[in-house]
C-alpha cells in the first residue's frame, strides 16, 4: 500500500527477546527517523522504555496497544505502512492484529510457523486482503524464508540455465549451529495442545498441501519424512527436519499462488543430513528420537515438563556471542526436466532462530514498506509478496547467500 502514514514500520512486541533484536537491528543499520521512520510498540510502557534506554536514543517513538483490544490495535495500525510483529504464539495473540491490518490496508509480516493458525487466517482474510491489496506475509524468519526464497532462487536459475523450471527439489540441512528459539518451542507446544482438542487441526498439519488455496489441496507430495532413512541424493543418512512441516507447505502455497509455474506435479521435501556410514546412522537416530520426544510429549506430562525445563522460555535466548557464532548451510538439489541436477546453496551468517531471523524479519518489513513490489494482496508467502526485492535485501543486508553450481 502506498498510503502516506506517520511510520513506515511499527515493531509490535519490541520488548520481547526477538522483537528487541529486530528493533536493535533497525536502529543500528538505519538509525531513527532517517530513511526509515519506525516505532516500537507493545502493551508495557516500562519494558519498551528499557529497550529504548539500552539503545541510548530517546527519539525512538513508543506506541502502547494491547493484542486483545481491537480499538488500540486499530489506532496503531492506522499509523503505519507495515506492522512487523514478533508476538507469539500467534494463535493466542495474533488474530485481532491481522484482522485490523486487513481492515485498514496496512501491510504486515510476522514470524509465525503455526500452520493451524495460518490456515484460519487464510480462510478468514485472504479474499478481503486480495481485494483491497493488503499484503499479509507470515513466516518471515528462519521458517520459512531460507526454504521459500531458496526454492524461488533455484527455480529462477533452473529456468535461466535450461529454459524450464525444476520438477523436483530436495532441501537438505547440511549444517547449522544455534539453539531452539523459546518462542518457536512455545508455538509448537500450542499447536499440539490445540490439535489434541480439535481433530480437524491434525488434518491441516498432516496434509502436505494444508496451506494451499481451498480446492487445490492435493498433489504428488507425501507427508514429511518421519524416520531415519538413507538418502541416495546426498549419500547420507537423513532424519526429519523440525521445520519441514511448515516450510514445505509454504513452498507449495507459493507455487499455487503464482498459478503453478513449477507445475502441479512439482515435488518438494526437506530433511537433515546426519552423515555417512554407521556413525551417520547413529547420530541421525539419536537426534530424531530426541526430537520425537520433544514433539510428542503430551501437555502436562512429566516428559513435557522435563523438556520445558531444558529449553529457553519465550523472551529468553542466547547471548550476542552465541548468536554471532551460529550459522546455517542448506543444500537444494533440483532435478531438471532432462534429468540433470542443479545444486543450490543458501547460507546464513548467524544462529538461525534469533540472529538471522531478526535480520530477515527487519528486512522483510523494510521491503514491504519501501520497495517496488508486485501489485497483489492476500495472505501471501515471502517469495510471492516480495520476490526479487527481498532476495536482494537478504544478500545485501541480512547476511544470507544464495548460490548455484
Amino acid at each position: 500500500m502506498s498510503h502516506s502514514r506517520e511510520f513506515d514500520i511499527i515493531v509490535w512486541g519490541a520488548s520481547g527477546f526477538t522483537g528487541r533484536l529486530v528493533a536493535e537491528y533497525l536502529f543500528d543499520k538505519y538509525g531513527v527517523g532517517n530513511s526509515i521512520k519506525w516505532a516500537m510498540a507493545g502493551r508495557n510502557k516500562d519494558k519498551l522504555e528499557k529497550v529504548r534506554t539500552r539503545m541510548a536514543n530517546a527519539n525512538i517513538p513508543i506506541i502502547i496497544a494491547d493484542s486483545q483490544d481491537e480499538e488500540s490495535l486499530t489506532a496503531m495500525v492506522k499509523r503505519a505502512k507495515v506492522i512487523c510483529t514478533t508476538v507469539g504464539p500467534y494463535a493466542k495473540y495474533g488474530s485481532k492484529l491481522v484482522a485490523a491490518c486487513v481492515a485498514n490496508q496496512t501491510d504486515y509480516c510476522d514470524l509465525a510457523g503455526e500452520v493451524q493458525w495460518m490456515r484460519r487466517m487464510i480462510d478468514q482474510h485472504h479474499e478481503t486482503a486480495k481485494a483491497n491489496g493488503t499484503k499479509i506475509v507470515h513466516t518471515c524468519g528462519f521458517d520459512s524464508i531460507p526454504s521459500d526464497m531458496g526454492v524461488y532462487y533455484v527455480q529462477q536459475e533452473a529456468k535461466n540455465i535450461s529454459g524450464n523450471y525444476a520438477k523436483d527439489i530436495k532441501m537438505r540441512v547440511r549444517a547449522f549451529k544455534g539453539e531452539m528459539s523459546g518462542g518457536t518451542y512455545a508455538s509448537l507446544g500450542n499447536v499440539m495442545a490445540e490439535a489434541q482438542k480439535d481433530k480437524s487441526i491434525y488434518k491441516v498439519l498432516t496434509n502436505p498441501y494444508g496451506l494451499n488455496p481451498e480446492g487445490e489441496q492435493s498433489g504428488p507430495d507425501k507427508k514429511d519424512l518421519q524416520s531415519v532413512v538413507y538418502d541416495k541424493a546426498t549419500q547420507n543418512w537423513i532424519y526429519p527436519f523440525i521445520m519441514a512441516g511448515i516450510n514445505t507447505k509454504v513452498v507449495r502455497r507459493s507455487n499455487a499462488l503464482m498459478g503453478y509455474p513449477y507445475g502441479k506435479d512439482f515435488r518438494y521435501e526437506e530433511a537433515v543430513m546426519g552423515g555417512k556410514g554407521i556413525s551417520g546412522r547413529v547420530k541421525s537416530t539419536i537426534t530424531a528420537l530426541g526430537m520425537g520426544v520433544m514433539m510428542l510429549a503430551k501437555p502436562g506430562s512429566l516428559v513435557k515438563k522435563g523438556v520445558d525445563a531444558v529449553l529457553p522460555k519465550p523472551g529468553e535466548g542466547p547471548n550476542k556471542k552465541a548468536r554471532e557464532e551460529g550459522f546455517y548451510n542448506l543444500k537444494f538439489i533440483a532435478t531438471l526436466k532432462d534429468g540433470s541436477i542443479l545444486n543450490g546453496k543458501v547460507t546464513g551468517d548467524m544462529d538461525p532462530g534469533y540472529g538471522s531471523t531478526s535480520k530477515m524479519m527487519a528486512e522483510s518489513a523494510i521491503c514491504l514498506a519501501k520497495d517496488d513490489l508486485p501489485d497483489i494482496g492476500g495472505m501471501l508467502t515471502p517469495s510471492v509478496a516480495m520476490g526479487d526485492a527481498l532476495l536482494k535485501r537478504l544478500q545485501d543486508n541480512a547476511g544470507l547467500t544464495f548460490t548455484c553450481e
